[in-house]
């Protein structure tokens, strides 16, 4: 996937755009990655966005991928960080597609940026989202257990066998991608995600998407199906036998559902 390099607060930042060339008036979609991970995880949906005229960009938040560091310590930060991105990009609106970590991002941004909301998608979310005591300990001392156990929990049995789109290694892929992480992001991304706590009394005022995996280990679906029923206008879309790591998993399913919410159709 293509991107450009942007400068957000004296520190660069790496955008994906899906390889495409909208116009800048074009509708925009940002996505936002889960813990560890970087804005590669978003490939067929950005390049499927940007091929149908949207203006994508594909974060790789503070620390991760090509974007300078450090990590940034919360939730909350974070999203005040997208909000720079965005007034970098001259993006004025967007619907905002999170996984993961990213959907606390992408949920705290339309609650403090709800005028820049245009459409919220949270795939494989919680809130609150605790992370297990052996997976933090394990990630703060920069032990390969805490990829072995984040990417084993994040896929269903099902990965053991034949994946529906060739040519992909679901485990291989997700190990490589934590593998990758700088010491230190993978521990800072998962205590930002055990202290968030959502405020009862916020308000999310635009269409929104959740997706949630049957199989999901990490954020189980009853808590995504929870999240749901919390916001006023709220579509659920379940995937039977589908685990945490869901665009891996069933990544045609995602897509397809991302299109009712992104495009509004």
């Amino acid at each position: 996937m293509s991107g450009a390099r942007h400068v957000v607060d004296g520190r660069t930042v790496y955008v994906g755009n899906g390889s495409g060339h909208p116009g800048e008036q074009a509708d925009g979609v940002v996505f936002v990655h889960g813990a560890g991970m970087d804005h590669t995880v978003w490939a067929l949906p950005a390049r499927y966005f940007a091929r149908h005229g949207l203006r994508v960009a594909a974060v790789d938040l503070p620390g991760h991928g090509r974007s300078d560091g450090p990590p940034a310590e919360s939730i909350e930060a974070i999203s005040g960080w997208l909000v720079a991105v965005l007034d970098a990009l001259g993006m004025t609106t967007a619907a905002i597609v999170g996984h993961s970590m990213g959907s606390l991002v992408a949920y705290q941004f339309a609650v403090s940026a709800p005028d820049r909301c245009r459409a919220l998608a949270l795939l494989g979310t919680s809130a609150p989202m605790p992370v297990t005591d052996p997976l933090m300990n394990a990630a703060r001392d920069n032990h390969h257990a805490a990829i072995d156990m984040a990417n084993t929990w994040s896929h269903s049995t099902g990965t053991l066998g034949a994946n529906a789109n060739p040519g992909i290694w679901m485990l291989g892929t997700g190990e490589r991608l934590l593998e990758r992480a700088a010491p230190g992001v993978f521990h800072a991304d998962l205590k930002a995600c055990d202290t968030f706590a959502a405020n009862p009394e916020d308000a999310v005022r635009c269409p929104c998407l959740v997706i949630v995996g049957d199989d999901d280990m990490m954020t189980p679906a009853r808590a995504g199906l929870d999240v749901a029923a919390s916001l006023p206008d709220a579509r659920t879309v379940r995937l039977p036998g589908c685990g945490h790591a869901m665009l891996n998993e069933r990544p045609n399913e995602v897509l397809d559902a991302l299109i009712s919410v992104v495009l509004g159709r």
